[in-house]
């Protein structure tokens, strides 16, 4: 029974782009989630109900959030959406509605989602609860709440909910991407939601930004900038906008955070270039490579104590992994003659990178971090560069020329389901997929 007027009390009010903890999900609160979704398992079949409504501005509202939900679901490739069979609610009077488990199963539904919108103190509330068809079991009930202007906030926060729930991780919704576009005219920093809305401009430099990485807690912003007429690395506050630079002599560019207190670097005030430490107010740490040949691209595995990293020290570029307590170094990739760009998968166990091949086409590849379990993941289409990992490590967001000039795709973590992500003029290039901030 979906009791219209019985939904728990507790109101999440969403502010701006803050979304719902998961804990506080009714499963969640009993330490569980239904794991109906399992890794290499096929969609979850999915009914999603247009949520009701009553009058002529709730039901807009409905329409809008209802989109918003299904672009959302539909981007993370875990559900196959069914429309709701003719009889799926049963009026019963007028606070009650029954849901027709008969009807879901009857179109091999394994999990039914409905609910409604209303206005209530001048803001938006969405009612949403979620069951299993199988046995009618209620798997989520809940409440958000938001601006009129903020119906995108609100049906991703139930989105986010649904995918925790349904598989246990962490989703995508509420991550950031930033990335380089020459859309201006000149090569700017910019960010956009998960899937391409909200693009923002963060850089004006009018000279040659590049390289941009957030720190995982989504406070900084580290990149390359051209503007005193060398690479110099910046470190920005995006809290306050105060921006800070490394102040030694030479080049310093290509950064990868390490936690969110300490970026690494490629400096070369010391005359080879290797890679350093930095705080976020510029200052350097430490050194942390030390050899012949050229040092570039850090990133770091989950608990910071590892670094895969680019280096030419054997010949051409290869990747390489460094513990940072002991320094011992091992060389990861032995199949191409030219990897660079790395990317730590959120996970720990896989590591991403490019291939600059014989044939002039740059792949996308994919190896366990033991060396284990080579995968190419594109193929056949011109140059594809820069991967970056999805936080929850479904997802690889890339660049490629493959339609022309450079532009954003994203692709499941197999490889499967390469798509282009947003629509903006000029070429786009160098992304990085951000923890939620």
């Amino acid at each position: 029974m979906l009791k219209i007027r019985s939904f728990f009390s507790g109101t999440l009010v969403l502010f701006s782009c803050l979304f719902a903890s998961p804990h506080h999900l009714t499963a969640a609160e009993s330490g569980e989630y239904i794991a109906i979704r399992k890794e290499g398992a096929s969609k979850i079949a999915l009914v999603l109900d247009r949520p009701d409504a009553k009058g002529r501005k709730e039901s807009e509202w409905a329409g809008n959030i209802d989109a918003v939900i299904h672009e959302g679901l539909d981007f993370t490739n875990y559900f196959s959406v069914i429309a709701p069979p003719l009889n799926v609610k049963e009026i019963v009077d007028k606070e009650t509605v029954r849901v027709n488990f008969s009807a879901l199963n009857s179109v091999g539904a394994e999990v039914y989602a409905g609910g409604r919108v209303f206005e209530k103190s001048g803001k938006v509330t969405l009612d949403m609860e979620v069951f299993e068809s199988a046995g009618g079991k209620s798997l989520l009930k809940k409440s958000y709440t938001g601006r009129k202007d903020e119906l995108r906030s609100i049906g991703h926060a139930f989105c986010a909910d649904l995918v925790e729930l349904l598989t246990g991780k962490k989703s995508v919704f509420g991550s950031k991407i930033v990335f380089v576009s020459n859309k201006t005219g000149f090569k700017e920093i910019y960010e956009c939601d998960f899937d391409g809305y909200g693009l923002e401009q963060l850089t004006n430099s009018k000279s040659i930004t590049l390289t941009p990485a957030l720190s995982p807690d989504g406070k900084y912003l580290a990149y390359t900038d051209f503007t005193a007429g060398r690479p110099s690395l910046y470190i920005r506050n995006l809290s306050d906008r105060k921006t800070s630079f490394v102040s030694k002599n030479g080049i310093s560019i290509d950064p990868g955070w390490r936690g969110g207190s300490e970026v690494a670097t490629t400096l070369s005030y010391e005359g080879d270039q290797e890679i350093y430490l930095v705080r976020p107010d510029g200052t350097v740490s430490r050194r942390v490579t030390n050899s012949k040949g050229i040092d570039v691209s850090p990133t770091f595995s989950p608990d910071g104590s590892k670094m895969a990293f680019v280096s030419s020290r054997n010949g051409l570029p290869q990747i390489f992994i460094q513990d940072i307590q002991s320094g011992e170094v091992k060389r990861l990739t032995f199949s191409g003659r030219y990897n660079t760009q790395p990317s730590w998968s959120p996970s720990g166990d896989k590591i991403a990178y490019t291939t600059w091949e014989k044939n002039g086409e740059i792949n996308i590849f994919v190896i366990n971090a033991d060396g284990s379990s080579l995968r190419q993941l594109t193929r056949n289409a011109q140059e594809n560069e820069a991967p970056s990992w999805s936080p929850d490590g479904e997802m690889i967001v890339f660049s490629s020329n493959r339609q022309g000039a450079k532009k954003l795709y994203v692709m499941s973590a197999s490889g499967e389901n390469q798509r282009r992500l947003l629509q903006v003029d000029g070429e786009q290039m160098q992304p990085f997929w951000s923890v939620f901030r």
